[in-house]
């Protein structure tokens, strides 16, 4: 399980860093999928998530920079890693974020996923 798990991360992981977003999610979230920032509310489902990623692409988004993992832990079917994103936006703000991610896995999908900002 672990290393199916560390090779669908690697693969989400360099599409991250190429700005796919759409396509991570597409491929990797579970049907029923809950993705939650910090200590919001939890967003639900495959397509509400995909639905709004595209929404925040299409309206906020005017350039991916980069998108950089840095440490990364397997342990049975959680995996932990930390990252940095850039972003530039359409208001001509930059967003920076230091993120720490913590991810359960369920049949090759990501299942529950929870990022910690800086």
């Amino acid at each position: 399980m672990e290393d199916q798990i560390k090779k669908n991360l690697k693969h989400v992981h360099e599409l991250l860093s190429k700005g796919a977003f759409i396509e991570a999610m597409e491929t990797y979230l579970h049907d029923d999928v809950e993705l939650r920032e910090a200590n919001g509310t939890p967003k639900k489902g495959k397509k509400f998530n995909v639905d709004f990623e595209h929404d925040f692409i299409n309206n906020q988004l005017e350039e991916f920079v980069r998108y950089d993992v840095k440490n990364l832990a397997v342990n049975g079917n959680h995996s932990f890693y930390t990252a940095e994103m850039e972003l530039k936006m359409k208001d001509g703000s930059t967003m920076l974020s230091e993120q720490a991610v913590a991810t359960e896995w369920k049949d090759g999908k990501i299942y529950r996923e929870r990022y910690y900002h800086a």
